[in-house]
């Protein structure tokens, strides 16, 4: 609970062995009693205490901890919500913290990243935020624009002095090197981007190729339907997966082959797009076949593309070598697995851990942007500095500067949460489960 009258509403139900008035008590103290309704024992409960600012929401807050189970759990509840006490929102207990100067935004929003975190580097990346590494940069870089709008206020207040020219140079160095760092935090989106949401993988093949054999086995378990009939996955089946540090995104795709049912031709549609979108192709082939029509479509596919060969079925009679010419040029990572026996799939980790060496992206020093909302504003930012720069090559009047280069500050503050709107605000937390 959180709040000012949250000690008030512990008092009604929470019976320490050690009576003391609540101003007694020290923050960050724990006590033992018993949670009792009308002098009944509910739980056997240690209590933790922490008074104001010194909180996660700056505002009087305890943790009632009890053994446990949902009809206790649920008991001590009713009895919260009985003397007083509303549940939270989603998110709420970090809003309060938001709101109440503790944190700033983009602190905030770090707060979901790292729970949500699918991979050592995403809850590092998150704990970085959450200490604060982007707002500290952000506020450099608003000190750097903030130095120079000194000058363009004298410029604006004292026309009579001519400062202009020199205001303009000021500027421009500025803005040159605002522009360096911000471009450098909208590289590291790329990464951020990959290190969240994982390398979108599709897996792609004709008919009975092995593709849904292949998903499973990398899954470990049977998520896809495998039978002996040709067009049996009619739709995209996606699941995260971690392999050797790296997250990805597989994508199951439908059977590439000319369909005469309407809703297999959706699904070969779907998967052809996919492809197109994917980082990373697995292509795979039933190597105790020839290649077919479809097959070369699939080639046609991933020319140009980040992509894996599979050669599938090698426990069968072999048709189809690595060598095969059709190969030739599109990629060096050509991988002979039996997805039926699980022969050759540590071959195909290994392939996706040297393609995607993501120990190169360094989240311990390195500043990475994951957050699509900083990227967005981060190069909108970036736009109007390059509008600042042209207004100011068109010899434009120095008060119509500043309006631009407020406009950047606006933005970067909006990162942070300054100048946020409640929408904005309300949109954000709702993403967060409840009691974070």
């Amino acid at each position: 609970m959180s709040g000012k009258n949250c000690f008030e509403i512990l008092d009604k139900i929470f019976e320490p062995k050690n009576k003391e008035n609540i101003e007694d008590i020290k923050g960050y103290s724990i006590k033992y009693g018993n949670i009792v309704e009308k002098d009944k024992i509910i739980d056997e409960v240690l209590v933790s205490y922490f008074k104001e600012p010194k909180s996660y929401t700056t505002e009087n807050m305890c943790e009632i901890n009890s053994h446990g189970g949902n009809i206790v759990m649920k008991k001590i509840l009713e009895l919260c919500l009985k003397n007083g006490a509303v549940l939270a929102e989603p998110g709420e207990f970090t809003k309060r913290a938001f709101l109440n100067g503790r944190i700033d935004l983009a602190q905030a929003e770090s707060v979901i990243d790292v729970i949500n975190a699918k991979s050592e580097k995403e809850a590092k990346a998150g704990i970085k935020q959450l200490e604060g590494g982007l707002s500290k940069e952000i506020a450099a870089i608003k000190q750097e624009i903030l130095d120079v709008m000194v000058n363009i206020e004298v410029a604006i207040d004292y026309p009579e002095y001519d400062v202009e020219d020199v205001t303009n140079k000021q500027i421009l160095d500025m803005l040159d090197s605002v522009e360096i760092k911000l471009k450098k935090l909208e590289k590291s989106f790329d990464n951020g981007k990959i290190i969240k949401e994982g390398i979108k993988t599709a897996i792609i093949g004709k008919p009975n190729a092995g593709k849904s054999s292949l998903l499973n086995r990398i899954l470990k378990e049977d998520r896809a339907i495998v039978t002996e009939f040709e067009g049996t996955t009619r739709d995209t089946i996606e699941e995260f997966v971690n392999i050797n540090g790296i997250p990805l995104k597989l994508i199951d795709t439908a059977g590439i082959r000319i369909a005469e049912d309407e809703v297999e031709k959706i699904g070969i549609h779907k998967s052809k797009e996919i492809a197109k979108e994917a980082d990373l192709i697995i292509a795979i082939f039933d190597a105790s076949k020839d290649l077919s029509k479809e097959d070369k479509e699939i080639l046609e596919i991933i020319k140009g593309k980040k992509s894996i060969i599979i050669l599938n079925k090698i426990d069968l009679e072999r048709k189809l070598q690595k060598n095969d010419e059709h190969f030739k040029n599109l990629t060096n990572s050509i991988i002979e697995i039996s997805a039926l026996n699980n022969i050759g799939i540590d071959k195909l980790y290994s392939e996706i851990t040297k393609l995607f060496d993501l120990n190169e992206i360094n989240v311990d020093n390195d500043l990475v942007i994951t957050n699509i909302r900083h990227k967005n504003l981060i190069s909108k930012s970036i736009e109007t500095i390059n509008k600042t720069r042209k207004i100011i090559n068109e010899k434009m009047p120095v008060d119509i500067v500043a309006v631009y280069i407020k406009e950047i500050l606006e933005d970067l503050g909006n990162i942070t949460g300054e100048f946020v709107t409640e929408d904005i605000i309300n949109e954000i937390f709702s993403k967060f489960c409840l009691g974070k």
